[in-house]
This record gives structure tokens, C-alpha cells and sequence, in this order.
């Protein structure tokens, strides 16, 4: 398994190096210009190329990157062009509410998606998996922003129960952790329901059933366990994508997080804080993968790593 960790480490650098060009080059390509924004709009010509210069956004391309690379292996992200601060310090201030809010969405959809959809499969083809299905189309089918706009409108407008917006104590981080965790566990249901249907329909579980064993047994001792593997995928593919994801849940619930920092900064034109936030995003991204991997030959011993 070490050896396997550290290739699987080895080949996450071309990916995140491949990640920074392409951040790199887009956000180059964005309309507006940086220097102009920090200068003002009533900033002359000259004054304009200084704070160019003095920024570095007058050097050719490949000098920029090679710049940012040698500053991202001294750990230096550079310098934000709105504030000034550490890049670093402005992601890492922004990262610790995007992670608690993704990880508030990951529990009710481990919670939720699973629950519901081991009741619908061991419930097939009844009233409640009818519902339950639809109720997980209908989740995966709704906009992020509209769901986010509709509870807004109904538990905070109307009833008055949860914040509108803003962080701040558990009642802040209801209504964006369920707007954001809503199309992960309609995922996650219909996924656990497909899968563990398959397995409840295997031999060996109809001869569990034979030997008298407990229902409750069969279904979360021996068909449950190896269900998990496809389980576990979907789960930590939907953890990246809500930590990715979370842009527009932050932007209609001005959670100060990460996703909204990128929207701020893409508005800026701040370069180094764009770059920045997608870095660290796809890095998590990267080391979730590895570590559901790993997890695997934990779910099932009989899994080897050559």
C-alpha cells in the first residue's frame, strides 16, 4: 500500500502542474486588465503601466508561469492585487468555511442518500421507492441557485427560522449545507439502491437468508459491506464536487468561502488569488481520490496494491 500511496503521489504532480498552466492561461485571456482596475478609473496611461510593471504583468507569458512555479515551490502563491495579502493566508482564511460547509453537506449526504436508498431497495418497486426515486430525480433535476432562492424564501422570509445568509452558528449553516447537499443525495440514493439491489439478489445472501439469518443481518452485515466499494466511489467523487461546487451555494448565501472568493476575484481580475483557489481546490480534489482508493482495501481485504 506504501508503494502504491507514493506512485499514486508521484502522478498527482504532472496533473496539479497541468492544473496551474491552464488556470494560468485562462485567467490571462479574461476580458478586462488588472492594472486598470487596481489604478482606477481615472488613473492616467502612465500610471497605469507602472502598476503593469510593478506587478509583472508586463513580462511575456512563459516568464509569468515560470515565475509563479518558482514561488509555488517555496510555497509562495504570490501576493493578492486587490488587498496585497498572502495569497496563501486570503485561500486558507476562505478554505476552513468552505470545509465546513462541504463537510456539514457530505454528513447529510451520507446520512440521507444511503438511508434512503437501502429502504428503497429493500422496499422495491413499493409506494415509498416510487417516491423516494422521484423525490431523488426531482434533486438532481433543480438548479443549486433556485433551491438555494426557494428555501431562502420559505425559511427565512416566510417563517423566519433560519439566517438568510451570512456565517455564523449552526441555524447559518442549515439552509446552504441542504442546498448543496441536495443533488448528492439524490445521487447517492439511486446509486445505493441500484448497487445493494444487485447484491441483494446474489446466492449467497438467498442462502444467508435460508440459514435463518436475521433480515437486518443479511442486509447490513454481508450485503451492505460489499456494496460499499461502488458506494464509496460515488461518495468521494460527490466530495470533491461539493467542495468544487460550492461557488454558487456561497454566492446566494454570501458564505465567506472559497467559491465566493473566486467569484470576487474573477470579477477583480485578481490573477493570483484565482490561481490560488483552484490550486488548492484541485489539490484536495487529487488527494480525496487517493484516499478513497486507500479505503478500499479497508471495505475489502482482498484487495492488493501491485
Amino acid at each position: 500500500m506504501l508503494s502504491y500511496l507514493v506512485r499514486r503521489l508521484l502522478v498527482a504532480i504532472p496533473t496539479l502542474l497541468g492544473v496551474t498552466f491552464i488556470v494560468f492561461s485562462i485567467v490571462r485571456v479574461l476580458p478586462g486588465d488588472p492594472a486598470q482596475a487596481m489604478a482606477g478609473v481615472h488613473a492616467t496611461q502612465e500610471y497605469i503601466e507602472r502598476v503593469r510593471k510593478e506587478l509583472g504583468l508586463d513580462l511575456p507569458m512563459h516568464v509569468q508561469y515560470a515565475r509563479f512555479l518558482g514561488g509555488l515551490l517555496r510555497g509562495d502563491l504570490g501576493r493578492s492585487l486587490r488587498t496585497g495579502l498572502p495569497v496563501g493566508e486570503e485561500v486558507w482564511t476562505r478554505f476552513i468555511p468552505t470545509l465546513e460547509l462541504t463537510a456539514a453537506s457530505l454528513f447529510l449526504t451520507l446520512i440521507l442518500g444511503i438511508t434512503v436508498g437501502i429502504l428503497s431497495a429493500t422496499k422495491p418497486y413499493s409506494l415509498y421507492d416510487h417516491a423516494s426515486m422521484f423525490l431523488s430525480l426531482a434533486g438532481l433535476s433543480m438548479p443549486v441557485f433556485w433551491l438555494g432562492l426557494m428555501l431562502m424564501l420559505l425559511f427565512s422570509v416566510r417563517l423566519g427560522w433560519f439566517p438568510a445568509a451570512g456565517r455564523g452558528g449552526l441555524r447559518h449553516l442549515v439552509l446552504p449545507s441542504v442546498t448543496l447537499a441536495a443533488s448528492s443525495v439524490a445521487l447517492v440514493a439511486r446509486f445505493t439502491r441500484s448497487t445493494l439491489l444487485e447484491v441483494l439478489r446474489q446466492e449467497y445472501i438467498t442462502t444467508a437468508r435460508a440459514k435463518g439469518v436475521r433480515e437486518s443481518r443479511a442486509i447490513f452485515v454481508h450485503a451492505l459491506r460489499n456494496a460499499l466499494i461502488p458506494i464509496v466511489t460515488i461518495v468521494g467523487l460527490r466530495f470533491g464536487a461539493l467542495l468544487s461546487g460550492a461557488v454558487l451555494t456561497e454566492t446566494v448565501f454570501a458564505w465567506p468561502g472559497v467559491g465566493r472568493l473566486v467569484v470576487d476575484s474573477v470579477s477583480a481580475r485578481d490573477y493570483p488569488v484565482i490561481q490560488g483557489a483552484v490550486l488548492v481546490i484541485a489539490a484536495c480534489f487529487v488527494f480525496i481520490n487517493i484516499a478513497v482508493d486507500l479505503l478500499y482495501g479497508v471495505i475489502n481485504p482482498r484487495i492488493r496494491y501491485d
